[in-house]
C-alpha cells in the first residue's frame, strides 16, 4: 500500500474556496447578463486597474507591440508556433470525413465541421503566458475556424507586448486587452462592443475555469481545467535536483498547484524534500511556489512500478513526468493523464511553451474522461444519411416500423409506414406495424 511522506491541504478547506469562487463567479456573470459593457467595464477597473471605451485593440497598437520585442523574442515565437502548428496540421490531417455504403442503396457519411466562432483566453496576470496563444488560436486555425477572438489580461498597465504578438502572429481576427471572468462572460454572453462567440477554450485561475464551468452549455468549451498540476514519476535512477526543479518549475504557477512526488525509491523521496527546500532558498519565485508545496504537495512511496501505475491513475494529473528505468512502461499502462513527458531529457517546461504538443490539459480529476486541447475538439462531427432506392427504403422502413410500434410511438412508425407504402407496396393501415 502507498505510503505518504508528505501530505497536502486537507480535502474540506480546498472544497469552501472553490465554494466561494462559485459564488462570486456566479454574481460576476449575472451582471454581465444584466448590464453588458457597462459591468465588464467597472469590473476591468475593479480587478485589473484598466480602464477602456474598447477594449479591442487597435491595429496602431498590436504594431506598437510588435516594435517593443526585439527580431530574436519574435522569432522565439515563431519558432515554437510552428511547432505547435506542425503538430496541429498532423492531428487535422488523421481526422477524415467518411461516406459508406452500409447496405444496398444505403449511404451513411459524417462531416467534420469547424466551430464557427471560438473565444481564446490567454492568462497573464501574473506571469505574460503568451504560449497560451499557441495552443488556443494556431489550433483553431488549423481546424479551419472562421473567426477567433482573443481576451488577455493588461499587464503592470498595459497590454503585454509579447501576449499581443502571439495573439496576432497565431492569426486571431480580433484582440482584446480584457482579463477574467468579465472577458470569459464578455465573450460567451456578448456585450454592445463584443460579440458572442460559440466555443471558449484557455487556461486560467481558478476563477476563470469556474466561469467556463457555469457558462458550459450557452457556449462549448474546451475542457473544466483548474490550476496547474504536475506529478513526477521517479525511481533510483534519477536524481534529487531533477525531481525538486521538476515539480517547483511547476508550482510555481500558483499558491494552489498541486505538486506530487510519486516514487519507489525512499532515499529520493527524503533527498527530493531536502532540495526542494534548497531550492527555494534561491527561486526568485519562491514565495509563490513555497505556499503551493506547502499546502498542496505531496510525497507517495509505492513498492513497485505497478504501484505507481495505480496510484498516478488514481490522481490523474494533468502532467506527468516520467523518469524510471522503463518510461514506456507507464506509456504502455496508464491511462488517467493529460500529457507524458517521458525521460529525464524532456520536461513539462517543454510541453508547455515550445515542443509542439498542446499545453491546455484536464486538470481536477478531468483526465479520467478526457485528453487537452487539439484540433479536433474545435470539430463537430456531423452525420448524413441518404437512401438512394426504393429497395432500400422499404427494407429499412419495415423494421422501422416494427421497432417504433414496440416502443408505442405510433407518429414515428407511420413515417416508416408511408415509404413501406409508396416504395415497396406493402399495403398497412395506419397505426399497425409493417409486416
Amino acid at each position: 500500500m502507498a505510503e505518504y511522506l508528505k501530505r497536502g491541504i486537507d480535502e474540506v478547506s480546498a472544497i469552501e474556496t472553490d465554494r466561494e469562487v462559485r459564488r462570486t463567479v456566479e454574481g460576476i456573470l449575472a451582471d454581465i447578463t444584466a448590464r453588458g459593457d457597462a459591468a465588464v467595464r467597472e469590473m476591468s477597473v475593479r480587478f485589473d486597474g484598466w480602464d477602456r471605451a474598447d477594449y479591442r485593440l487597435t491595429k496602431a497598437e498590436i504594431d506598437a507591440c510588435l516594435g517593443d520585442l526585439t527580431g530574436r523574442q519574435l522569432d522565439d515565437i515563431r519558432f515554437a508556433q510552428d511547432q505547435v502548428r506542425n503538430f496541429a496540421q498532423h492531428q487535422r490531417e488523421s481526422i477524415r470525413d467518411i461516406e459508406v455504403e452500409t447496405l444496398p442503396g444505403v449511404i451513411l457519411g459524417h462531416k467534420n465541421i469547424p466551430v464557427n466562432a471560438v473565444g481564446c483566453y490567454v492568462p497573464g496576470g501574473k506571469y505574460p503566458l503568451l504560449a497560451s496563444a499557441h495552443m488556443s488560436v494556431i489550433t483553431a486555425k488549423v481546424a479551419g475556424v472562421s473567426r477567433i477572438a482573443t481576451c488577455a489580461p493588461p499587464f503592470k498597465g498595459r497590454p503585454a507586448a509579447a501576449i499581443v504578438a502571439a495573439q496576432h502572429l497565431a492569426g486571431a481576427d480580433e484582440i482584446f486587452c480584457l482579463g477574467g471572468v468579465q472577458a470569459i462572460g464578455a465573450m460567451a454572453l456578448g456585450t454592445e462592443t463584443i460579440e458572442r462567440v460559440d466555443m471558449l477554450v484557455g487556461p486560467g485561475n481558478a476563477f476563470v475555469a469556474e466561469a467556463k464551468r457555469q457558462l458550459f452549455g450557452q457556449v462549448g468549451i474546451d475542457l473544466f481545467a483548474g490550476p496547474t498540476e504536475t506529478l513526477v514519476i521517479a525511481d533510483d535512477t534519477t536524481d534529487a535536483e531533477l525531481c525538486a526543479t521538476d515539480l517547483l518549475g511547476q508550482a510555481e504557477h500558483g499558491p494552489n498547484s498541486p505538486a506530487i512526488l510519486l516514487t519507489t525509491s525512499a532515499g529520493l523521496a527524503r533527498a527530493t524534500m531536502e532540495e526542494i527546500e534548497r531550492l527555494l532558498q534561491i527561486l526568485p519565485t519562491a514565495a509563490v511556489a513555497r505556499k503551493a508545496w506547502e499546502e498542496y504537495g505531496q510525497v507517495i512511496l509505492c513498492a513497485d512500478e505497478a504501484e505507481m501505475v495505480r496510484e498516478a491513475d488514481r490522481i490523474a494529473s494533468e502532467h506527468v513526468q516520467v523518469m524510471t528505468r522503463d518510461p514506456d512502461y507507464f506509456l504502455r499502462n496508464m491511462t488517467n493523464y493529460g500529457a507524458l513527458f517521458l525521460g529525464q531529457r524532456t520536461n513539462v517546461a517543454y510541453g508547455d511553451k515550445v515542443i509542439g504538443t498542446n499545453h491546455t490539459l484536464p486538470t481536477k480529476l478531468a483526465a479520467r474522461y478526457t485528453g487537452g486541447l487539439w484540433v479536433g475538439k474545435f470539430l463537430k462531427t456531423c452525420t448524413y444519411q441518404r437512401v438512394t432506392t426504393d429497395e432500400a427504403s422499404a427494407q429499412i422502413g419495415r423494421y422501422c416500423s416494427r421497432l417504433c410500434m414496440l416502443e408505442g410511438f405510433v407518429g414515428h412508425a407511420e413515417q416508416a409506414n408511408v415509404r413501406v407504402r409508396r416504395y415497396g407496396g406493402d399495403n398497412i393501415a395506419y397505426g399497425e406495424a409493417a409486416a
